[in-house]
């Protein structure tokens, strides 16, 4: 295929609610620019974007797919993501690259869940944004409530282009008022007639034209003095300050599309190859040290991975944007985390599952190569030269849903590890963890629906039955005072027996305290301990009590107590322990035994010492609609949460909060029931603090309950 230059490029995502018409619209877009010639639909399973097994199964979309068109002598990249916040990585990593987003809204239901979070994102990365109104020949559309609505949560600077003559049923017709012209299309869809505006309209089309102008005069203030200069501006004029108004996000224009009949989706090409920025018109990526990627081709090459997907018949295939420089196939670049080389063998423009070979990829272009030996997504690649260049990564959210999984066949166990931590590389908000701690395979996402479909597809491609269970939480286990104990380990069955026997002191550890004056210190062992917080080891033995060799056997039984806490068999952590006296045997005293009668000592004194268990406490940001905000916090403060401040973020509210993890099962799904899926939230661990004592009780009970069981 021919290569484009930079200023020649276009890189666009289609973002939107599930069910816009993302799909479709893409299905169209190829078929206008002649990649395809026969358009699929989603109800046929037949689209180039949706094509792998779990999205035509469920019918919408669950990962981006890259494609390219070739129109008005541009090529345009197109990113059709999803429309769930279930699979917000997708959009992410698709605007991490874009340089303008399509919002895909739906004219029958207006501004919904799925429109405001791609305007969030879009916010976000600061991308230029272009709506197109779609299903305008249904019924119950209706273009000026969607309108009143997009001002209403999008602010006052949509510019409209288009408006539709006669939507809903029959629709078949636009006015264009930057041409001043109706397209009407023939039925079926298709090349439209451009014909003059009815005079029915023209009275409306001028006066909606004035508003518009004003709009792009307002994006320059050259304009502006030409607008009061002379009432209105060139068509050449209102190209310039739709360019400008839209690179900078102060103007948001809105054309009309029926994509499921392909009319409006030429001129929505044509206007994106006129009006979209190329990538090097558009603020240069910055590595960390400040340094501008100015999408020169001269420049040695950075390039960088922002998708991975594993195809059946190709393996792993790896999505790049180049920032700088040309890449020719074999070309020999430098994984700048790494230092390791990659050789990229083949170079792909991708559309779906299909792949056209490319000899050159020039800057500010997308493209695709296979079989990188280790170089995830977030992954730069440069030449030799300037290895230390870095994309600043993407940033995934973390995980909001939370379960334990776990084989149904326990010969599959190892094979589903490994399955989870591929689909890892593929989805980076997709979090894989053996939990040592917890004993158990701890998988996070973004919500049930994301883990369904991980679950979906494990058993139906992989033919490995999977169960999810409620994840265990973390707790930490510590003392709130002094305790003493003596335990005497002695065992005798002929021969050379066991004998140790340890007295020791404990109490809490604070930052900066200093030691009892009741033992004398002698040596002291810090140890930072691995899950959080410390243990001292205080050396308080005079006389040789016990010898020095076997002091790091009594922490040694220490530690493994400290593995396995003596309330609920979590960690423990913050404690000093004194060794103040003992016993030996000249014979019968061994490193085992002081091991046994460390670890039982401290377990007693333990329970003696005002035990308290910790619990994890995160910080919780939620963006609700206002309607909802009661309904909100009140559930909040029925999970244990501390509400710690409200504020307003755009057009929601912003309630800021503390919450134990223990009372977080499961919110995501809570939250979207409450809010009818408007609302979003954040998690980010803040620390362990106690648990009430009725909590405490109850934990404890469970233990023991627990512990009988397996006995």
């Amino acid at each position: 295929m021919k290569i484009y230059q930079t200023k020649d490029i276009r890189n666009i995502a289609l973002v939107g609610g599930a069910k816009s018409g993302k799909t479709t619209l893409s299905e169209a877009m190829l078929f206008e620019g002649g990649l395809i010639n026969r358009r699929g639909s989603i109800d046929d399973n037949n689209t180039v974007s949706d094509y792998r097994p779990v999205e035509i199964e469920r019918g919408n979309s669950v990962s981006s797919s890259v494609m390219f068109v070739e129109y008005n002598g541009k090529k345009i990249n197109i990113i059709d993501t999803p429309g769930f916040d279930d699979f917000v990585g997708e959009v992410i990593s698709a605007l991490k690259v874009a340089d303008t987003a399509v919002m895909v809204v739906n004219a029958q239901n207006g501004v919904e869940v799925g429109t405001e979070i791609g305007w969030r994102n879009t916010s976000k990365y600061h991308t230029p944004v272009v709506f197109a109104i779609n299903h305008l020949e249904h019924e119950n559309s209706n273009f000026d409530e969607t309108i009143r609505q997009m001002r209403t949560q999008f602010g006052g600077s949509l510019s409209i282009i288009q408006y539709p003559l006669n939507p809903g049923h029959g629709f078949n017709a636009v006015i264009d008022l930057l041409k001043m012209k109706m397209y009407k299309y023939p039925e079926g869809g298709g090349k439209p007639e451009i014909l003059d505006i009815p005079d029915s309209e023209k009275a409306k089309a001028e006066e909606m034209q004035a508003a518009m102008i004003e709009d792009l005069a307002s994006s320059d203030e050259s304009l502006m003095e030409k607008f009061f200069e002379n009432g209105t501006l060139s068509e050449e004029e209102m190209q310039h300050g739709l360019k400008t108004g839209l690179k900078s996000r102060g103007l948001f224009p809105v054309l009309c599309i029926a994509a499921k009949h392909n009319m409006g989706v030429g001129r929505l090409l044509e206007f994106l190859s006129n009006n979209a920025a190329s990538p090097d018109e558009m603020p240069h990526e910055k590595t960390p040290e400040g340094k501008e990627l100015s999408y020169n081709p001269a420049a040695p090459v950075c390039a960088f991975v922002f998708k991975t997907s594993i195809e059946a018949h190709f393996g792993e295939i790896s999505f790049f944007k180049v920032f700088n420089g040309e890449i020719v196939e074999s070309s020999d670049l430098v994984n700048a985390s790494t230092g390791s080389k990659e050789r990229l063998g083949q170079l792909f423009a991708v559309y779906g599952k299909n792949r056209e070979k490319v000899e050159k990829v020039v800057a500010g272009d997308i493209a695709a190569t296979v079989k990188l030996k280790n170089t995830p997504t977030n992954t730069t690649l440069n030449t030799a030269k300037n290895s230390g260049d870095i994309v600043e990564p993407i940033v995934f959210p973390e995980p909001r849903y939370r379960v334990a999984v776990k084989a149904q066949n326990q010969s599959d166990d190892e094979k589903l590890n490994a399955l989870l931590y591929q689909m890892h590389k593929v989805d980076r908000t997709l979090f894989v963890e053996y939990s040592k701690e917890l004993k158990q395979l701890i998988v996070g996402g973004q919500g049930e629906l994301h883990l369904n479909i991980v679950k979906w597809q494990i058993e139906n491609l992989e033919k490995i039955p999977m169960t999810f269970l409620t994840p265990k939480i973390p707790y930490r286990e510590t003392i709130t005072k002094a305790a003493k104990s003596v335990y005497r380990h002695k065992k005798q069955s002929g021969g050379a027996g066991q004998f140790g026997e340890v007295h020791m002191m404990i109490e809490p550890y604070r930052e900066g305290m200093s030691w009892t004056t009741e033992f004398p210190v002698r040596g002291s062992d810090e140890i930072k301990l691995p899950w959080g917080g410390k243990l001292i080891m205080n050396n308080s033995i005079v006389g040789g009590a016990i010898d020095a060799r076997f002091m790091p056997a009594i922490l040694k039984g220490v530690m493994e107590k400290m593995e396995e806490g003596p309330l609920t068999g979590s960690y423990a952590r913050d404690i000093v322990f004194y060794v103040y006296d003992g016993k030996m045997h000249p014979v019968d005293s061994n490193e085992i035994s002081f091991k046994l009668a460390g670890r039982n000592a401290f377990k007693e004194a333990f329970k003696n010492a005002g035990p308290q268990i910790l619990e994890p406490i995160y910080e919780v940001e939620v963006l609700v609609p206002e309607d909802r905000m009661g309904d909100v916090m009140t559930d909040l403060q029925g999970r244990r949460a501390i509400i710690l401040g409200m504020g307003r973020e755009g057009n929601y509210q912003k309630i800021s909060a503390r919450a134990p993890l223990a009372e977080m099962n499961k919110y995501a799904t809570a939250l979207s029931s409450i809010t009818s899926g408007r609302a979003m939230y954040s998690m980010k661990f803040l620390e362990y603090a106690n648990v009430p004592p009725d909590v405490q009780q109850q934990l404890l009970k469970a233990y023991e309950g627990s512990q009988e069981d397996e006995e």
